[in-house]
């Protein structure tokens, strides 16, 4: 069920889009969240993976947790990214699969979509794409992925059961999710749910 808002999901959407496309432009302007290789390090990414790429792969990143924390993708999956935003991991994904998998980011916002093909070029990850589109109506193929990852990105829809539909819709039978994202542990309240500031972070 969608999540009643008095709000227009366009114009959410939009408020949305703004806010990462600062995000990818200014990466250090300071936010009320962290970014960058200070955030990787804080949500526990091993160094010895991050301190290899170079600054614009990792500047943009603005994760909530680690997705890889629930294991390492293997050798040949298909993955999904929902919600790639810059690609910091989408490329970490790309290197796990290795060259004979392939990693497929989704992002709505073209300035992050540019930032992690650019990313993607610059490391020469030729099992890598980013596509745009919405993660409530993912452009992928009906049971063709074999893992999906999520980064802080399903909390910023309104239709969260549309996303985890879409999610089983792509899915290999057995396919898995390795999902870090933010929950609240109560009803949240109207005012909040229809406030697109408290949408956006």
């Amino acid at each position: 069920m969608a999540t009643s808002l008095a709000v227009d999901q366009d114009v959410l959407r939009n408020a949305i889009k703004h806010e990462y496309e600062e995000v990818a432009a200014f990466p250090t302007k300071g936010f009320h969240f962290h970014t960058g290789r200070f955030l990787a390090a804080r949500l526990g990414y091993p160094a010895t993976r991050v301190d290899t790429l170079p600054d614009i792969a990792v500047e943009s990143f603005a994760g909530v947790g680690n997705p890889f924390a629930l294991g390492d993708l293997r050798p040949g999956e298909v993955v999904l990214d929902l919600g790639s935003g810059a690609g910091f991991d989408s490329i970490l994904a790309s290197k796990q699969v290795g060259p004979e998998g392939r990693v497929i980011g989704i992002d709505m916002t073209q300035a992050m979509l540019d930032k992690a093909r650019e990313s993607a070029a610059k490391l020469s990850l030729e099992n890598l794409e980013f596509r745009e589109g919405y993660i409530e109506n993912l452009p992928v193929d009906d049971g063709s992925v074999d893992a999906i990852i999520s980064n802080g990105v399903i909390n910023l829809s309104p239709d969260k059961q549309k996303v985890f539909a879409e999610a089983f819709r792509v899915l290999k039978p057995g396919g898995r999710l390795q999902i870090s994202d933010i929950i609240v542990g109560r009803e949240v309240p109207e005012s909040a749910r229809n406030n697109i500031d408290l949408w956006t972070g």
